[in-house]
């Protein structure tokens, strides 16, 4: 594939909700790219299908990506409400266009607008260039007799598509008709017995019979245009070079290169991504687990594990590595190196990657992330000192995947043991655990600021003098102090409580656990 010394991308979703996992992959594909060959990413909203529309998804999925910190050049930017600059976003807002259609919303770019929805009039220009030149004509046919034409080529057994019954009107016909405001459609003249060719980056040479493509419609009854035509018309005019897409987008490739030819445009590179599937090979979908990017962030999955995750769906460097920044992404991405076949998506692996990266983080960035996780869970009214929530840190790195398993796994760092596991209190608290506590308690009273040696030793003591082993004590003041069985050394644990938390704890324990 020769490579253009002006790369310009786009990423151009429709704001239908959320921003599904394939959609971030496609994002992410097409800004690796642009960033591989110092290229232009463009953000453009494919809004014109008014009837999927859902409100507040345009804002939702500029979150989305300054999150997943996918850096657009040209495109919305959401100015009101959530600044991209504190995410690591460089583009400028000052003196760009207002969006009239979204609140709070302003475009960058010399290309626009890049919201769909405010370039009806570009798509009327366009629409008419294409009736004069006889690539596109009016189709005034009824819904009624759309269906009877259906129906009479499934009961044939002929493929459904449009008879071309409105291209032999005549223009006194044509006129009569949009005087009389007669609803009407505009559709693609296709000519029958070509051979359609498309050369894709990834697929390789794909051919499509034209006798087998339907003449689309371009522009809907309600005078908007559909997807295929806006499309091409945008990708044209704001300087596409390379269609970096889904495969599900692969069958209606020759309709883009038909309208290409209609405007004698030179066509973009193509390159078709493999579909994203279940560990059952079906095509991913909500049936079978979670398939949007927000689900996962409300998970507490790093933003840098999901991008990493979703980068090797489909695609790697040819090499054992599997852990990866966003940098090394950029350096080693090639559209060569994607494959043809589904890529599965697997949870293990995610979750893995997800370990690994938190792994990375320093300690001031995981107290951050612990900071604004304990602000909205039920502590937020509590106050925990830096020191403090360091320290609970340290001892559940090992532990944890995610920040919020902190809370989550170790409540007990930040409130008393509402209850105590029953099969512990069953295994390890016998009738004469209360005064081998107790006995505990005499040593650790003595203590003055314990180090974790320190509290080892004296319950190394408190055995001894017990005359019995080391583990009668351990498990059962771990089950006092933390109400579970599991979790960090106990010491650490202990040091991190402090001396009178731990008595006060031990002592509360032994009134509350009956057997």
């Amino acid at each position: 594939m020769s490579i253009s010394p002006t790369i310009r991308v786009r990423f151009a979703p429709s704001p239908t909700g959320y921003l599904h996992v394939g959609g971030l992959r496609t994002a992410l594909y097409n800004y690796l790219f642009a960033r591989k060959n110092n290229g232009t990413f463009v953000l453009r909203i494919e809004d014109t299908d008014r009837t999927r529309y859902v409100e507040g998804a345009v804002e939702n999925l500029l979150k989305t990506l300054v999150w997943a910190g996918l850096e657009y050049d040209e495109g919305p930017v959401q100015d009101a409400g959530y600044k991209m600059q504190d995410s690591g976003f460089r583009l400028q807002v000052s003196g760009g266009r207002v969006s009239s259609n979204y609140q709070g919303v302003v475009e960058v770019g010399e290309y626009g607008p890049y919201i769909q929805s405010e370039r009806l009039e570009i798509y009327k220009e366009h629409i008419h260039q294409l009736i004069e030149k006889k690539k596109a004509y009016y189709c005034f046919c009824t819904q009624e007799r759309l269906e009877q034409l259906r129906e009479a080529q499934q009961k044939e057994k002929l493929q459904t598509k449009y008879d071309k019954h409105c291209l032999n009107l005549s223009q006194s016909e044509i006129e009569e008709n949009l005087e009389a405001k007669i609803p009407y459609v505009v559709r693609l003249n296709v000519e029958g017995n070509q051979t359609v060719v498309t050369d894709d980056v990834i697929r390789g040479r794909v051919e499509f019979d034209s006798n087998l493509i339907d003449d689309q419609v371009l522009v809907k009854s309600d005078g908007y245009p559909t997807y295929h035509f806006a499309n091409v018309v945008d990708d044209h005019l704001m300087k596409i070079t390379h269609v970096i897409r889904g495969e599900e987008w692969l069958p209606s490739t020759p309709k883009h290169a038909l309208l290409y030819d209609a405007f004698e445009w030179e066509k973009p590179v193509f390159a078709h991504l493999p579909l994203l599937l279940n560990p059952d090979k079906s095509k991913l979908s909500k049936r079978q687990g979670d398939v949007a990017v927000e689900d996962y962030r409300s998970k507490g999955f790093l933003n840098e594990a999901l991008v990493n995750f979703v980068a090797l769906l489909g695609w790697n460097p040819g090499t054992e590595q599997e852990l990866f920044s966003m940098e090394e992404l950029v350096q080693q991405f090639s559209l060569e190196r994607v494959h043809q076949a589904g890529a599965v998506f697997n949870l293990e692996k995610l979750n893995w990657l997800n370990f690994e990266h938190l792994r990375k983080k320093s300690d001031s960035e995981v107290l951050q992330m612990l900071k604004e996780q304990l602000a909205e869970s039920r502590f937020k009214n509590k106050q925990f000192s830096d020191e403090y929530l360091l320290q609970v840190i340290e001892a559940m790195r090992p532990r944890m995947s995610f920040v919020k398993d902190i809370i989550e796994q170790s409540s007990y760092f930040f409130e008393l043991p509402a209850s105590y596991e029953e099969e512990g209190v069953k295994k390890r608290w016998k009738e004469e655990t209360p005064s081998q506590l107790n006995r505990l308690i005499e040593e650790f009273s003595s203590l003055v600021n314990p180090t974790k040696e320190q509290y080892e030793q004296a319950l190394h003591k408190a055995a001894e003098s017990l005359g019995i082993g080391n583990g009668k004590l351990i498990h059962a003041v771990r089950l006092a102090v933390s109400g579970v069985s599991g979790g960090p050394g106990l010491y650490d644990m202990l040091f991190i409580l402090g001396r009178e938390e731990v008595i006060r704890r031990i002592e509360t324990a032994i009134e509350k656990i009956k057997v």
